[in-house]
């Protein structure tokens, strides 16, 4: 027969319940993590014209043809609108998928060299930079997810199309065609 001492009851109580604080403690933390980086980044600002919505799911603004320099149709897409600073900075950032019909147009407030980088992007995009004549000036195809170098227009531009990677090169889109586009 061995000898064991019992512990206290005291002891044990304590052991006990610094082991139920840690995991409440815990558990706050990670959902404070959670909410912070997951939950708020699927908001977005109810001024820029796409709501507060729960999902990044697409919103059709407005429709978007592209002609060439001939003013032959090339193709027509749906558009969701970035126009204030807070839809401009987060444009298609944590989507997970669009469609090929889609694309988010970005209105600058004046025209000049416009610069993106894919930080927080997840799928590639070709970025179609336009002029305040509705040129494209600069197409940067495929771009690579989470890429923190700059994609930036050759010339000034006061617009620019996020499109799914490989559209221009389906559709031939190149520099010097042309873009129309209006609000719904």
């Amino acid at each position: 027969m061995t000898n064991r001492k019992k512990q206290p009851k005291s002891k044990t109580r304590k052991n006990s319940v610094t082991i139920i604080v840690s995991v409440i403690i815990a558990s706050l933390i990670a959902f404070m993590v959670y909410s912070k980086f997951i939950v708020g980044t699927t908001k977005k600002n109810t001024t820029s014209g796409i709501g507060n919505m729960s999902s990044f799911d697409f919103k059709k603004e407005g429709e978007l043809t592209f002609i060439n320099s001939g003013d032959v149709f090339i193709s027509k897409v749906d558009i969701e609108i970035a126009e204030d600073q807070d839809a401009l900075s987060t444009g298609l950032k944590y989507r997970t998928s669009m469609e090929e019909h889609q694309a988010m147009l970005f209105i600058f407030p004046y025209e000049r060299i416009q610069s993106f980088w894919m930080q927080h992007t997840i799928i590639s995009l070709d970025m179609i930079f336009v002029n305040k004549d509705n040129e494209v000036v600069t197409v940067r195809k495929s771009t690579i997810p989470f890429d923190e170098n700059s994609y930036t227009s050759t010339k000034l531009a006061i617009y620019v199309i996020e499109v799914n990677a490989g559209y221009t090169d389906r559709h031939n889109i190149q520099v010097g065609d042309k873009i129309v586009w209006r609000r719904l």
